[in-house]
């Protein structure tokens, strides 16, 4: 139990977990000192990803190092749409994202990015008014691209907090059911606040909101739902380097060695509460083999029921936007932040139960 607790607090920073209150954390106000780099983290990400990145780690290492390089997309809310936002927004050089046909792309999914480094302002909170736009690493948006949401389908986001890939998916499609699960109940109640803050009342009503123990859905719920989402609690590769407290820090990489059990075991549950013929997306915001493929060969090897789907379309199109590792299995994916494409880290792969 105390592994999940640790996990779920690192969990803070992974997937859509990039939005503007990582970027308030990590890049601080114009004309004051950036944050120091954890020298211990950078060391350990310096052994192991030499190893297993080789000569792509220099380039990945300089762009995680320096956040003032770092990017932010702006996902709009079709629920609350502005003309003159979208105006502001190509005024100030940016563009849409995903200009090209992708196997999967629903209209009224809009999302801007501009090539320059920084954040577009951040909007405040207000009860009864919906946000129009939310702060995202883009990389985030390619786990819910990959799970092709149809309406009507039952939908589980497992570990959803704070809210943002739930958003997405409702910028994509109007599900019958979709569940939003967020063990952490600080947490839990940041996703809350989230949804009510992009989502209109009446859509609220499709939403269930759980605080369940992840391992524990596909128990309660077995074959319920047509899509999962796993975007796992994960070492947080960005987050983690600028870790102000050493011993904090070591804890971290003591534990992360105990992670992907706890992923291979919210990957098991996710796979009982799908569905036959239903898909899962795995994702990370990690490079870490032994929290992204590894885990996904180990369930692989583990089943008879369940299949890779090949996502490498979707990874041929998308290419030109970021910068993807080669060589990778067809169903998985692996984002690699680089200059003027500082995106990700982020792991994406698709799963089916037959």
């Amino acid at each position: 139990m105390w592994l999940l607790r640790a996990a779920a607090r690192l969990a803070a920073s992974c997937g859509l977990r990039g939005g503007p209150s990582l970027a308030q954390e990590q890049v601080k106000s114009e004309g004051k000192r950036q944050k120091q780099i954890c020298q211990v983290v950078l060391d350990h990400f310096e052994k192991q990803y030499t190893q297993e990145l080789g000569e792509a780690w220099s380039t990945v290492r300089e762009v995680l190092t320096s956040p003032l390089c770092w990017q932010y997309a702006v996902l709009l809310n079709k629920f609350s749409y502005s003309s003159e936002l979208e105006n502001n927004l190509h005024l100030k050089g940016y563009r849409i994202l995903f200009q090209e046909t992708l196997p999967y792309l629903p209209g009224s999914l809009k999302c801007y990015i501009s090539r320059t480094p920084g954040r577009f302002p951040a909007q405040k909170h207000q009860i009864g008014k919906l946000k129009k736009y939310y702060l995202l690493n883009a990389a985030s948006l390619l786990s819910v691209l990959a799970l092709e949401i149809k309406d009507g389908e039952r939908v589980l986001d497992m570990c959803a907090a704070p809210g943002g890939k739930s958003i997405a998916m409702l910028q994509c499609a109007w599900p019958g059911h979709l569940h939003c699960n967020e063990y952490d109940s600080l947490r839990s109640k940041w996703l809350k606040q989230t949804l009510e803050s992009f989502i209109p009342e009446p859509l609220m009503n499709l939403i269930t909101l759980s605080e369940l123990d992840g391992r524990q859905i596909g128990d309660l719920h077995p074959e319920l739902y047509d899509k999962v989402l796993l975007d796992a609690p994960c070492s947080n590769d960005r987050s983690w380097l600028f870790s102000s407290d050493i011993r904090q820090a070591t804890l971290r990489l003591i534990q992360r060695k105990e992670l992907s059990a706890l992923q291979v075991q919210l990957l098991r549950s996710a796979i009982k509460a799908l569905c036959p013929g239903g898909s899962v997306i795995y994702s990370t915001c990690t490079l870490s083999k032994a929290e992204n493929s590894d885990v996904i060969s180990h369930i692989l090897n583990s089943y008879n029921n369940v299949l890779p789907v090949d996502i490498s379309e979707l990874a041929s199109v998308i290419s030109d936007e970021f910068s993807l590792v080669a060589g990778v299995q067809p169903h998985e994916l692996l984002v690699l932040p680089a200059k003027g494409k500082a995106w990700g880290p982020m792991y994406v792969a698709k799963l089916k139960k037959t």
